[in-house]
């Protein structure tokens, strides 16, 4: 019997029960059934339209059905992570109070019952995370994660919980300080990293020998972003292309979920392979945030047809994120082909369009009023962030950070040559190199100090000199008024409480 199969039946012989037993109430039910099931899956590969439809003809066949309010949620959170269009996010989120009403007067004695709306949610929490909505984030997160933890006492061998528990609690335990951790801790909802961490990949690794199979690609969606976003884990690369080799080749989702971590993780040219060979079509969600995946990860071997894909990418863009940013790499082309006026003119439009909502967006702006960078330490830092990294050190090969008359150009020189050695194992070296960093640019409002200090940290710890560890990563956390500076003090604080600071 196949895992789906033996899904459907196990929900069936939960909940149906119920209503025998109580054949005149006026509850609807929770039947993820086939169709639920197929449409669920179909949002997954990221074949929306599709999954719509059959979300329509369940309601019209079944308006009952307490599953549809969740499917159809699924279907606008994967919808608007994709356009990350600001207009349609305003236009649906008032759709969350209607399906968690329709939710709220079914069966409670169903494990769906507060997981559903758990979901929700947490889904709309994720959201509105990404436009400022602090507030009433969270408060979802609150309400998402008291709901899941009663259904976890109601029901404890109702392993989905896990899924949404596991994520809160990497999310919170890695939250910097700011307003939506201020908030979160007036509400008193604090989360544990490695708790978190250890509830998704025991997902992952026991769903597909499991009854709830299906729901293995959102576990493995959810465990890589956290990964490789939220916790910067140098192990993101290895397990997410393990769990996510068993997902169907014929899935949007799972190709950007590869390439994503690929091209965060030096692995460029794999990257550029996954994105070339996606799948295609009419039937898929418009997903423009590959097009400027794939520039950036041409630019990082130095292709400057690069160029190509991020016009495309601000030609198909309807929503509001990334705008700056493409027009950032634009600038850098232009740069590099030694067009002074393009790289201007690039330049004004990171100024003056697009929105400072995401953080690459933010770096943008940043980068924008800085000094034009120079061209070789820009071509190092490209290859480095490609992975080419003997290539990055052959760029500065011979150069010495005297030859720089500005400052910021001197600091970042230590900066590149310290990356690089890092990421070689030479320690001695990386150790020098940050160390000059610090000297001269700690007082810079750019990044390049504390992140130094923040990964001499870490080598520190790795050679287990734990007083020189929580030395360097309290300088980090000291440092102020530069740019990433949450996540860098996020990180450092990680790294003190691993060594039971």
């Amino acid at each position: 019997m196949s895992a789906k199969r033996k899904f459907i039946l196990l929900l069936r012989y939960c909940l149906f029960p119920l209503f025998l037993i109580l054949p005149g109430t006026v509850h609807a039910n929770f039947d993820f059934n086939a169709n639920c099931v197929k449409a669920y899956q179909l949002i997954f590969e990221l074949k929306i339209n599709a999954a719509k439809q059959l979300i329509a003809a369940e309601k019209s066949a079944h308006p009952k059905n307490a599953i549809v309010p969740l499917l159809e949620n699924y279907a606008d959170y994967f919808y608007l992570i994709t356009v990350e269009s600001k207009q349609d996010f305003d236009r649906l989120k008032d759709e969350k109070s209607r399906r968690l009403s329709q939710i709220e007067d079914d069966d409670e004695k169903s494990p769906y019952y507060l997981y559903a709306q758990a979901e929700i949610n947490l889904q709309w929490a994720l959201l509105r995370s990404r436009y400022g909505e602090y507030f009433t984030a969270a408060r979802e997160i609150k309400k998402a994660n008291s709901l899941l933890q009663d259904n976890s006492k109601k029901f404890p061998g109702f392993h989905l919980n896990g899924k949404g528990l596991g994520l809160i609690n990497v999310f919170l335990g890695n939250l910097p300080d700011g307003t939506l951790k201020s908030m979160l801790s007036t509400f008193g909802v604090k989360g544990d990293v490695q708790k978190g961490l250890l509830m998704l990949d025991k997902l992952a690794q026991n769903l597909p020998r499991s009854s709830f199979e299906p729901f293995y690609e959102e576990v493995v969606f959810y465990y890589s972003y956290v990964l490789c976003d939220v916790i910067h884990s140098p192990d993101a690369y290895a397990k997410t292309m393990k769990y996510t080799a068993r997902i169907s080749d014929s899935s949007l989702l799972k190709a950007y979920l590869q390439a994503y971590v690929c091209a965060r993780n030096g692995h460029n040219e794999e990257a550029i392979a996954i994105l070339a060979k996606r799948p295609a079509g009419e039937s898929y969600q418009a997903f423009p945030y590959l097009e400027l995946l794939m520039g950036t990860a041409k630019l990082n071997k130095l292709d400057y047809s690069a160029s190509t894909n991020f016009k495309r990418f601000l030609q198909l863009n309807k929503g509001v994120n990334y705008i700056k940013d493409a027009n950032l790499h634009l600038s850098w082309i232009a740069l590099l082909n030694g067009d002074t006026g393009a790289y201007r003119g690039y330049i004004a439009k990171v100024k003056s369009v697009g929105y400072t909502y995401a953080e690459k967006d933010k770096q943008a702006m940043n980068e924008a009023g800085a000094p034009a960078p120079d061209k070789g330490l820009l071509k190092s830092r490209l290859l480095f962030d490609g992975g080419y990294y003997a290539k990055a050190l052959e760029v500065l090969a011979g150069e010495n950070a005297s030859a720089y008359k500005d400052i910021k150009d001197k600091v970042e020189f230590y900066y590149r040559m310290g990356r690089i050695y890092d990421v070689l194992d030479k320690d001695d070296s990386a150790l020098q190199s940050y160390q000059n960093v610090i000297n001269y640019g700690k007082n810079l409002k750019y990044y390049f100090a504390a992140t130094s200090a923040l990964n001499m940290g870490k080598i520190y710890a790795k050679k287990k000199n734990d007083a020189k560890a929580k030395a360097y990563f309290n300088q980090a956390i000291n440092m102020k008024n530069h740019e990433y500076e949450n996540s860098i003090e996020t990180q450092a604080k990680e790294g003190l409480k691993k060594l039971g600071n």
